[in-house]
């Protein structure tokens, strides 16, 4: 290597050196320092993940909103994003700003609003509704209050990202299709959604990775109560590293969630990211 070629390196360094440092500081070293630690004794603290049975019910609540939550919150934001997308709809900037602003409020600003809304007595919800609902005491209605506040911020989020999949689609798509005779019914089936299936498997990637996240809502609404009815792997790490101080069985619930995390996002890329003849 030439003189030149080798201060040219060097010069390289010296620029990601820093990053390279800070990285290495912030995220290497408590990512080997972590899994060490869940190490600790051996598998000891994975073994007892399996016959633990809080951390089992917050895997069976997570599972519940993936199964319940995400579908619903991505097949709303996919009609919003439609509707948004429709040339006759009026102050379409407006309400595209309108339905993404939940996104850009604060975690724990908007679960404590809801909070209030869902109160058992006085609550807006209830008065409304002109009913007495225990939102946040009862299991099944703990439930439905963390599924509906999830579905409020996220699917204006998701909505705006399918909106943007939906403008990459061509006119002449849309030509072609009513030439043919399709109806938006059929035009929708056969020409958009194929279309947006990359933008939707992302949606499902990463509403999986957040569902499997989950912290603010759950501590802030119902404190994962009542029971362990809406208790999340990260809520019950939260309690089980900082309240019981048991940070090498913390760090085995952080690497099982990742572990978790990778596997499904693997079968959604698999399975669902393939294209259909």
């Amino acid at each position: 290597m030439t003189s030149y070629g080798l201060r040219r390196r060097l010069a390289g360094w010296v620029f990601a050196g820093p990053a390279t440092a800070l990285l290495a500081l912030f995220f290497a070293y408590p990512l080997g320092a972590s899994l060490l630690q869940s190490l600790e004794g051996g598998f000891g603290n994975y073994a007892r993940l399996a016959g633990d049975p809080s951390f089992l019910q917050s895997l069976v609540n997570a599972a519940l909103i993936l199964v319940v939550q995400v579908p619903i919150m991505i097949g709303l934001a996919t009609v919003l994003a439609y509707t948004l997308n429709q040339s006759w709809l009026r102050f379409r900037a407006t309400l595209r700003v309108a339905y993404f602003l939940p996104a850009v409020t604060t975690l724990v600003a908007y679960a404590v609003v809801f909070r209030v809304l869902l109160r058992t007595e006085g609550g807006a919800v209830n008065q409304v509704l002109g009913v007495e609902i225990d939102w946040l005491n009862d299991p099944a209605w703990a439930r439905v209050a963390l599924i509906a506040s999830l579905t409020w911020r996220w699917a204006g989020y998701n909505a705006v990202i399918l909106l943007a999949g939906l403008q990459a689609i061509g006119r002449e798509q849309y030509e072609a299709a009513a030439i043919d005779g399709a109806g938006s019914l059929t035009t929708f089936r056969r020409v958009i959604l194929p279309q947006l299936r990359p933008v939707v498997l992302f949606c499902s990637i990463t509403s999986t990775i957040g569902t499997l996240q989950l912290f603010d809502e759950p501590l802030v609404l119902t404190g994962g109560g009542p029971g362990d009815a809406t208790l999340t792997p990260i809520l019950y790490l939260y309690q089980v590293g900082f309240k019981r101080f048991e940070f090498g069985y913390a760090a085995a619930i952080a690497w099982a969630v990742v572990a978790l995390i990778g596997a499904l996002s693997w079968v959604q890329f698999r399975y669902f990211g393939k294209e259909r003849s």
